[in-house]
């Protein structure tokens, strides 16, 4: 396809809206809640989750293979990832969460390059096709990634606001917590620590800032890339026969899946460390 009938086809999909919307459509209802596609695939990962894990640990062996083998793994994988950078009683505490994190929003990443994802659903009849129910575009698609969703990312990232917070006061103590925030550094005492604890009070503000930006971040970093890519292939899926144009995308969109769930867990155990950690202060006499 020429440069201008990409140059067309973009166009039109950007006077007819975003290729894919923003809100994630509903389905149908179970009482009062709503309950969209990204809801639908996410009580799929969850089933896929928990029936590989079963048969995973079915028959345990002293010597692993097979699934037991990949499972021990990748948990092995991520448990020496968290060890790398917190302490052992934090890990007991916040592993499970983050290697949940992390095979949750794996999978769900991936989802988006299965078929039949956003081109199975509702929508116009193709006129032009000899299929049967074949659609012109699906404008109600039966599945859709949930991290595709910003509802699921910003319900991923407040989990782990709400946590990492409790774990902060375990580890801490509330007054612990907040010498650790506002909290004079470095061990200085005497006159010079009077003027330097309003420096540090400062500090302490911007540092309480930024851990409220957090989880905005880390929700809106997955969202967007996710969203983006599938908005990529939605749109490039009909340039050529066969879908060709969208090949490339998909190895990239492959990459950015695998990235994005390692990033996300990365920073949520880089974040939980630095409010679960002691900061060693040196007394001046030990020089």
């Amino acid at each position: 396809m020429s440069a201008g009938a990409v140059s067309s086809v973009a166009a039109e999909h950007a006077e007819a809206g975003p290729a894919v919307p923003m809100a994630a459509p509903t389905l149908f209802h179970i009482g009062p809640l709503p309950v969209t596609n990204t809801i639908v695939v996410t009580w799929i990962i969850l089933a896929f989750i928990f029936a590989v894990i079963k048969l995973g640990t079915r028959k345990l062996s002293l010597v692993p293979t097979g699934l037991q083998n990949l499972l021990e793994m990748v948990v092995e994988g991520l448990e020496d990832m968290t060890k790398g950078l917190l302490e052992p009683k934090v890990v007991h505490w916040c592993f499970p969460l983050v290697a949940t994190f992390f095979l949750f929003i794996l999978i769900a990443n991936l989802t988006d390059l299965l078929p039949g994802f956003g081109s199975i659903g509702y929508g116009k009849p193709a006129a032009h096709s000899s299929l049967p129910f074949a659609l012109e575009h699906a404008d109600v698609p039966w599945f859709r990634p949930p991290t595709a969703d910003a509802n699921t990312t910003v319900a991923l990232s407040g989990i782990f606001f709400i946590m990492s917070t409790i774990w902060a006061v375990r580890y801490n103590g509330f007054g612990g917590l907040l010498k650790h925030v506002f909290g004079i550094k470095g061990g200085i005492t005497g006159a010079a620590a009077i003027p330097l604890s309003l420096v540090f009070l400062f500090v302490g503000l911007i540092e309480v800032i930024s851990i409220a930006i957090r989880p905005v971040a880390l929700a809106m970093r997955l969202y967007g890339n996710i969203y983006g890519g599938e908005s990529v292939l939605t749109i490039m899926l009909p340039m050529l026969p066969l879908g060709l144009a969208a090949v490339p995308f998909y190895f990239l969109e492959l990459i950015v899946a695998v990235v994005q769930a390692l990033v996300f867990t990365m920073l949520c155990i880089a974040f939980i460390g630095t409010l679960c950690m002691h900061i060693e202060e040196e007394s001046p006499a030990a020089h």
